[in-house]
C-alpha cells in the first residue's frame, strides 16, 4: 500500500499558512490578554485580519498564494481545524464537574432556568424575523430553529473560568454557581445541537427519530456518568505514557465510531474527556494528571489557536455581513439571557448587584458559542451571515462580561463574596 503525499512546495506552503495562523492568533490573543480581554477573542480576530476582511481583501494574490497555493490545501488545513475542535471539546469535557452544592441548589436552579429555558422560549418568536437571511443551504426549519435558540442561550465555561482565575475569585460561591450552571447548560445544548445536526443530515424530521437521537445522546452521557462514578472509586496502576496513549486511542476511536451512529464529533470528544478525568483523578501530583495538563497546554498553544484563527479567516465582514441584523440579534440574545436570569433570581435572597452580575456573566458565550457556529455552518444549517453573526456575538458578549466583572470588583473587592441581602436590623 502506498500513500499519496504532498510535494515539497505544497508542504512548505502549508507550513507557512500554519505559521501565519498561529502567529496572528498568538499576537492578537496576547494583546487581548494585555488589555484584560478574553484570549479567544484575539485568536479569532487574528484570523479575521488574515481573511477577506483585511489582508486578503487588499492583497488577494499574496494571501491566496499562501492559503490557496494548491487545490487540496483547504482540506489539509481543515484537518488541523477538526483536531482543534476535537481537543477543545475533549479538554472541555475533561474540565467538567457535575457537583451540585446542596446549599446553593435553589440559586443554581433559578440561574439555569433563567439563563437557559426562558431565553430559548423567548427566542422562538424571533426565528421568522431572521429566517431568510440566516437559514443555511440545507433549508431545514427545525434544525435552524434549534441552532437559533441555542445561540441565544449558550454560555462559555473556558472563558468564564479564565476570567474568574485572573480576577482571583475562583472557588467562590459566585464562580461555583456560574460554572455549575454552565456545565448543565452546555450539556443540554450539546444534546440539542447533536439532534439538530442529525436532523440536518437526514433531511427529514420524524418525532420518533428526534426523540431517539435525544434519548441516545442523553443515554451516552448517563453511561459516561455511571462509568465515571465507578472509576473514581478505584486506582488504576497504568503508567503515565500508557494512559496517555490509551486516551488518544479512545478519543479518536469513539469520535469515529459514534459519528457512524449519528453522534457529532464534538459531543463524542466531550464525553471522552469527561470519562478520562474520572480515571485520571484530581490528585495534582499524579503523573497522569500532569500528562493531561501538559496535553492541555500543548493543545491550547497549537491546535486550538489554529482552530479559532481558521474560524476568523472565514469571516467576511465586508460582503457576508449586515451590521443592522447583527445588532438586532445581539440585543435580542443578550437581552433575553439577562432578563431571563433576572426574572428567576427574584425568587432568591441574592442582593440586586449580584443578580445583575449573574445576568451579565451568563452572557459570555466564548468557545461553546464558536463551536455552535462552526458545527452548524459545516452542516449547512445556517448561512455564512448567521455564522458571522454568531461569532461576533460570542466575541462581543465575552468582552462585555469580562470588563463588567472586573469593573464590579474594582468598585467593591468583596462583591463576589457577599451575595445575599443584608439582614435588616
Amino acid at each position: 500500500m502506498s500513500l499519496q503525499t504532498l510535494s515539497e512546495s505544497e508542504i512548505i506552503m502549508t507550513l507557512i499558512a500554519l505559521t501565519l495562523l498561529l502567529a496572528f492568533a498568538f499576537g492578537v490573543g496576547t494583546f487581548m490578554e494585555w488589555i484584560k480581554a478574553p484570549r479567544v477573542v484575539g485568536e479569532i480576530t487574528g484570523g479575521i485580519l488574515l481573511g477577506s476582511t483585511f489582508l486578503y481583501y487588499f492583497f488577494p494574490e499574496v494571501m491566496g498564494g499562501i492559503f490557496m497555493a494548491y487545490d487540496q490545501e483547504g482540506k489539509v488545513l481543515n484537518i488541523f481545524y477538526q483536531l482543534g475542535l476535537i481537543f477543545l471539546m475533549f479538554l472541555s469535557g475533561y474540565n467538567t464537574k457535575l457537583e451540585v452544592d446542596r446549599e446553593n441548589t435553589k440559586t443554581i436552579a433559578c440561574v439555569f432556568a433563567g439563563a437557559t429555558v426562558l431565553p430559548m422560549l423567548g427566542a422562538i418568536p424571533f426565528i421568522s424575523m431572521f429566517r431568510s437571511a440566516f437559514i443555511g443551504e440545507a433549508e431545514n426549519e427545525i434544525a435552524f430553529g434549534l441552532v437559533f435558540t441555542i445561540g441565544v442561550a449558550i454560555t462559555s465555561i473556558p472563558v468564564i473560568s479564565k476570567i474568574f482565575f485572573d480576577m482571583g475569585i475562583m472557588n467562590t460561591r459566585f464562580s461555583n454557581t456560574v460554572l455549575t450552571v454552565s456545565t448543565f447548560q452546555d450539556l443540554c445544548l450539546w444534546i440539542l445541537l447533536n439532534a439538530a445536526t442529525r436532523i440536518a443530515s437526514t433531511g427529514v424530521l420524524r418525532v420518533s427519530d428526534m426523540l431517539l437521537v435525544v434519548g441516545f445522546t442523553l443515554g451516552l452521557f448517563v453511561v459516561a456518568k455511571l462509568i465515571s462514578d465507578h472509576a473514581q472509586k478505584k486506582e488504576y496502576p497504568l503508567k503515565a505514557v500508557t494512559f496517555y496513549s490509551l486516551s488518544f486511542i479512545v478519543l479518536l476511536a469513539v469520535c469515529a465510531g459514534l459519528y457512524r451512529a449519528g453522534i457529532n464529533i464534538m459531543y463524542s470528544a466531550f464525553l471522552v474527556g469527561y470519562l478520562v478525568k474520572s480515571f485520571v483523578g484530581d490528585a495534582k501530583e499524579s503523573e497522569p494528571k500532569k500528562r493531561m495538563e501538559a496535553l492541555g497546554n500543548f493543545a491550547f498553544s497549537f491546535f486550538v489557536p489554529i482552530y479559532f484563527a481558521l474560524v476568523g479567516i472565514q469571516l467576511n465582514l465586508i460582503h457576508d455581513f449586515s451590521l443592522v441584523r447583527f445588532l438586532i440579534f445581539f440585543v435580542i440574545a443578550f437581552g433575553l439571557e439577562a432578563v431571563g436570569t433576572l426574572i428567576f433570581l427574584q425568587f432568591t435572597n441574592l442582593n440586586a448587584r449580584t443578580k445583575l452580575n449573574f445576568a451579565v456573566t451568563m452572557n459570555a458565550r466564548g468557545g461553546p458559542g464558536i463551536v455552535l457556529a462552526t458545527v452548524a455552518y459545516s452542516y449547512q444549517i445556517i448561512s455564512v451571515e448567521f455564522f458571522t453573526v454568531l461569532i461576533l456575538t460570542t466575541m462581543l458578549s465575552s468582552l462585555i462580561a469580562g470588563y463588567w466583572l472586573r469593573r464590579q470588583q474594582k468598585l467593591d473587592p468583596d462583591i463576589f463574596m457577599n451575595l445575599t441581602k443584608t439582614p435588616r436590623a
